[in-house]
């Protein structure tokens, strides 16, 4: 069974840096791609950066690129993402997700699989 167990998150000042965690069990890693999506207050949920786990190539959303890296370690069949530089406009809850697919599609259209953690909040305010 796919599952995702996100961590990591919390209350940060603007400026500062978080790295979050995704457990990943169910799959291994090797075969999919994985990546971070983003629910701001009040919008729908977006792809924010996505890697393919096997070559380590990444896309980023244009707005945290230069700020985030996201990254993974396959023995341990998790992901990170890197965060710094935090703005108030990146507050939100923070889900990871993977598919076998491109990793661009997977940020453009989520999971086929339809499958969630719970996600890790991330506020950014003074």
């Amino acid at each position: 069974q796919l599952q995702f167990v996100e961590s990591g998150g919390g209350l940060v000042q603007p400026g500062g840096s978080l790295r979050l965690s995704c457990a990943v069990s169910g799959i291994t890693l090797d075969d999919y791609a994985v990546g971070w999506f983003r629910q701001a207050p009040g919008k729908e949920r977006e792809g924010i950066s996505c890697i393919g786990s096997s070559d380590g190539v990444a896309y980023y959303q244009d707005s945290v690129k230069g700020r985030f890296t996201i990254s993974t370690d396959n023995a341990k069949n998790t992901v990170y993402l890197q965060m710094n530089g935090l703005k108030p406009e990146d507050t939100g809850v923070y889900f990871c997700a993977a598919d076998r697919t491109h990793y661009r599609w997977l940020c453009e259209d989520g999971p086929h699989t339809g499958s969630w953690g719970q996600g890790t909040q991330v506020t950014v305010s003074t």
